[in-house]
């Protein structure tokens, strides 16, 4: 046997190099989007799943299925307490609510508890508020993740879906024009 090693053919030796340059620009197209955070929803023109949630306080109404078509554009809230992002977002809902905005908020997989101590100390942006303790709402809604908010137009059906927490911009950019194109629409 010889110690000698064989030559690598010509295009394995760079078939390293040419895995990285091909790994490096799927991740710059991905992060070169306009908004990576952008996430396809399959309820976007459909009605919204019917759900009812009990209420989380026993002398306001939780979330009625049929109350979401009722002609109104309505922004449903999916939130926590333990949830940071939520605390991020939740000046940015007061603002809507004191614009006049109806928001319902689903409390997803919370305790009754933790979760009214965070409206107490924020604020309650919410015209109803449902406990989704086991998240089968958040599951039906197609949920990935707290903060998500949906716009709803007033025939009930979901014509925008917010991924994350409202921030900056958003209001300007994405909610607000929403919201206007869920009053042209339903």
């Amino acid at each position: 046997m010889s110690d000698e090693r064989k030559p690598r053919s010509g295009l394995l030796r760079f078939l390293p190099v040419v895995g990285f340059l091909a790994v490096a620009g799927a991740f710059w197209f991905g992060l070169s989007r306009e908004d990576a955070s952008d996430l396809p929803s399959t309820l976007i023109d459909k009605p919204a799943p019917r759900t009812d949630l009990p209420p989380l306080y026993e002398d306001r109404p939780g979330i009625d299925a049929a109350a979401l078509k009722d002609g109104g554009v309505k922004l449903v809230n999916i939130w926590a307490s333990w949830c940071g992002p939520c605390r991020v977002e939740h000046p940015f809902l007061m603002q809507l609510a004191a614009a006049g905005v109806d928001i319902r908020g689903f409390n997803y997989k919370d305790q009754a508890s933790q979760a009214k101590s965070f409206l107490a100390d924020l604020g309650d942006p919410y015209t109803a508020v449902g406990a989704d303790t086991s998240g089968r709402a958040g599951i039906e809604w197609g949920v990935y993740g707290v903060p998500e908010t949906f716009v709803i137009n007033g025939a009930g059906r979901i014509v925008y879906k917010h991924v994350g927490p409202i921030q900056n911009d958003d209001l300007e950019k994405r909610i607000m024009p929403a919201i206007e194109a869920a009053k042209g629409a339903g």
